[in-house]
């Protein structure tokens, strides 16, 4: 296995990402229409936090719903805003952050996706599928 691999490889360069003034609705249907877990939100051009799939998850009933229903109750998603559910406290990587880096920095926290942000500017995203899809091409 190749060692000194940059994260900029393997990281999803399209990201998607919400503005912090965006609601809970418009986070559902992008997590359901493009089958994402983790969306960072972005303030202008700054990342400001990670929403994943399982914040909605747990203030919600999104997953007792059918995948494919579009009149989904989102009464509580009026009460709560994205910067509040959202995780603040992120840990980002630049793009030159190496893949080994990067694995060593998901085992030992408690999320599943990184920002990746080079001056100050976002421009991808690696997440532990994107790791494992990495390790199925080495072998």
């Amino acid at each position: 296995m190749r060692k000194r691999i940059p994260v900029s490889t393997i990281m999803t360069r399209d990201v998607i990402t919400l503005n912090h003034t965006d609601d809970l609705d418009v986070a559902e249907k992008l997590f359901k229409k493009n089958n994402i877990r983790h969306i960072p939100v972005v303030s202008g051009e700054k990342i400001i936090g990670m929403l994943s799939y399982t914040d909605l998850l747990r203030i919600s009933f999104a997953d007792a719903i059918d995948e494919d229903e579009n009149d989904v109750d989102t009464v509580v998603y009026n009460m709560f805003t994205i910067e509040q559910v959202m995780a603040k406290n992120l840990t980002s990587i630049t793009s030159n952050t190496t893949i080994k880096e990067v694995a060593e920095i998901l085992a030992e926290k408690e999320f599943h996706a990184l920002p990746v942000v080079d001056n100050d500017k976002l421009i991808g995203i690696v997440t532990t599928t994107d790791l494992i899809n990495y390790l199925i091409e080495q072998f």
